[in-house]
């Protein structure tokens, strides 16, 4: 073959790969083979040096160091982002945008939430396909030539593939992955250097490096999330914009949502956070845009930053300690969840002393062991996690962690989900899974027994007199007045609180029985749409799916339970002691509350404050119960504000706009059933 066809051949071959490895994070070849490619291009090009291309695979590595960072002007400025810890502030972002588009005829608005990742911004420019110029943010107007050292980074391509605009500049954020740092720190440890805190301030030095060699030592990687100067761009939004940069082979910013309103927005950041552990790279925040980019051109830029996008930033704090054991826990579905016990160390004015490992897919990813010094990390609201392990610090002969193969409590053999990570006790009877199984079961959302505590039901189920939920309607005074701290008043009460739960219904029922997916909102919806447990247990899967809402996941696990042996004896055994399983009276407000009936439906609640009745997560499952929805930041459209003790700053500004502010049993008189 002649050697400018072989030369072009594996060009394309490793253009390829390069795209499946850090793009679509797909491999089809080990890095061994990946290496052959590239030595035999190198040696090709070298024996024939006029074939050599600057946009060429084997030129990602200049051979040459610089002599200094050039200054170059932006052809458009590259402007920061308004930025807040406050989803109150972010909530009148929201406000003002609506106010400036509605002003301009615009009422319908698309908006896009990103991670904001925690590196450094870079502009990189391409022309007829090919990089030709990298540059830093610097002042906005000017930043610093890092071509040399952008081109090291191995999921930017040289060359784009399909059709590209003529002249095209995305902007995005140069970072560095948590397991490269700790590699890094590996290798610096060993060679007596200095070792890098974090990997922000690693990459904020690579990018400026003036030897191209060292920067591609140290693995920096690139996302995609912004545009600059262009011409034929084919997208008219941000959705669309990515997947053409992902079309042309660029890294487009991962895990990007799409909302229709802003509080569906509001209402999902929370949830989206909870996700971070799963990332390797790090993320300080998260950032609104809109989606439309005519809108955007509607709404402009002040001298320091663009009007239509912001970004909502997470306080984080890290601590390094060390992991003194790794033990599972059994959820009240039989998942298996690793817990991190640690050195107790100071995180956030708190002291920390565990820390959730999720899953173990995880703890072989981050390659966790006992007896590590680890990273880890507390982010707004999230609990505690590991960031890192510190392999500078590893002692040689700490083994990898074995996750258990049968079940810490009743010795089963877990299973683990099909096409999931989560590893699970099956064992129905399971004394761990029963014992979170009945804590759910006695919640507020659920059937609500009073006196019903977790110590009360470890005392039950050590004792061997509660063994399912049927068992608990069976309980006699005498029982309990064997246990420690029972007497007759509060046996009394006991018993009488189980007795009430008898008459909740059908849909605090469903609940309340640890049916994977279904809360109180799909126990509603079941509730209203089949109002006997005979009906329901009749339904075909798509009958269930049918449900607005429900879906097929939902109604093949409704389905798989209802008709298996653990379900027919739940069902049965709670038949038999007499609990309601048919819509009653007692579901008429959460029923109502799904067909948009309740008492709170259309009213928009905030609470604040230290709540002594209930948690965070009963008071809005409460408000989500009577039809309300639990919004985050007070605005002119806050019906309710339920302050608890020490409320601060959204207590003020409720009374400032005249919102009318509930103390906990005001609520709780609200939605008392008339």
């Amino acid at each position: 073959m002649p050697p400018e066809k072989r030369i072009a051949e594996l060009r394309t071959l490793i253009r390829y790969h390069d795209r499946k490895y850090y793009t679509e994070a797909e491999p089809e070849i080990s890095d061994l083979d990946y290496d052959r490619l590239q030595h035999e291009l190198k040696q090709l090009e070298a024996a024939h040096p006029e074939l050599i291309t600057p946009d060429s695979p084997s030129q990602r590595v200049g051979e040459e160091i610089v002599g200094e960072l050039q200054q170059v002007k932006h052809r458009v400025p590259m402007l920061s982002i308004d930025n807040t810890y406050s989803l109150e502030e972010l909530g009148n972002f929201f406000t003002r945008v609506y106010k400036t588009l509605s002003a301009e005829g615009q009422q319908q608005i698309e908006w896009v939430l990103e991670l904001k990742i925690d590196g450094v911004a870079a502009a990189i420019v391409y022309e007829h396909g090919r990089l030709v110029r990298a540059v830093t943010r610097g002042n906005g107007q000017v930043g610093d030539d890092i071509t040399h050292n952008i081109r090291t980074i191995g999921d930017i391509p040289l060359k784009l593939s399909g059709n590209p605009p003529e002249l095209l500049e995305v902007r995005g954020e140069v970072y560095m992955t948590n397991s490269d740092l700790a590699l890094l720190n590996l290798k610096r440890s060993e060679r007596g250097q200095p070792l890098y805190a974090n990997t922000r301030n690693v990459t904020a030095g690579t990018v400026r490096l003036l030897d191209p060699k060292q920067a591609a030592e140290r693995r920096l990687r690139f996302f995609c999330h912004g545009v600059g100067y262009c011409e034929g761009l084919k997208s008219t939004n941000h959705i669309d914009f990515l997947n053409e940069l992902q079309s042309y082979g660029l890294p487009a910013t991962p895990h990007v949502h799409k909302f229709n309103n802003a509080q569906d927005v509001l209402q999902e950041i929370d949830q989206i956070q909870e996700q971070f552990h799963e990332l390797d790279f790090e993320v300080d925040g998260l950032v609104l845009k809109v989606n439309q980019f005519a809108q955007r051109e509607l709404l402009g830029s002040n001298s320091k930053s663009p009007r239509w996008v912001a970004a909502y930033k997470i306080e984080k704090y890290e601590a390094v300690t060390r992991l003194n054991e790794i033990r599972v826990q059994v959820g009240k579905t039989g998942t298996i969840t690793p817990v991190a016990e640690l050195e107790p160390v100071q995180l956030a004015g708190t002291t920390v002393s565990r820390a959730s490992l999720h899953n173990a897919e995880e703890i072989e990813r981050k390659d966790v062991r006992v007896g590590d010094w680890v990273v880890v990390e507390k982010a707004g609201k999230i609990i505690p996690h590991i960031v890192r392990v510190e392999l500078h610090r590893r002692e040689s002969k700490l083994p990898p962690y074995t996750f258990p193969t049968n079940c810490p409590e009743c010795a089963t053999l877990l299973e683990k989900d099909e096409g999931g990570v989560y590893i699970r006790c099956n064992n129905s009877a399971c004394p761990a899974k029963l014992r979170q199984q009945l804590r759910y079961f006695a919640g507020r959302s659920a059937m609500d027994i009073d006196g019903l505590g977790e110590k009360i039901v470890d005392q039950l189920v050590d004792a061997g007199f509660v063994a399912s939920y049927a068992d608990l309607y069976r309980l006699q005074k005498e029982q309990l007045l064997t246990l420690d701290s029972f007497g007759d008043r509060k046996a009394e009460k006991l018993l009488a609180g189980i007795a009430a739960s008898r008459q909740r219904g059908l849909a605090r029922a469903l609940a309340a029985i640890s049916i994977r997916h279904v809360g109180t909102r799909v126990a509603s919806l079941l509730a209203r749409a089949f109002p006997t447990i005979e009906t329901l247990q009749a339904a075909t899967v798509e009958d269930l799916a049918a449900v607005d809402e429900i879906g097929e996941i939902i109604a093949e696990s409704v389905y798989a339970y209802l008709h298996s042996e653990t379900g027919e004896q739940v069902i049965d055994g709670l038949r038999a002691v007499g609990v309601q399983l048919e819509l009653a009276e007692a579901d008429r407000v959460v029923v109502e509350a799904a067909a948009g009936a309740g008492v709170l439906a259309g009213k928009s609640l905030v609470v604040t404050g230290t709540l002594t009745r209930y948690t965070r997560d009963e008071i809005q499952a409460l408000i989500a119960q009577h039809g309300g929805r639990a919004a985050s930041s007070i605005s002119k459209s806050t019906d309710y504000l339920v302050a608890g003790e020490r409320a601060g700053s959204k207590l003020e500004k409720a009374q400032q706009l005249g919102v009318q502010v509930l103390s906990e049993a005001q609520f709780e008189q609200l939605v008392a059933p008339k």
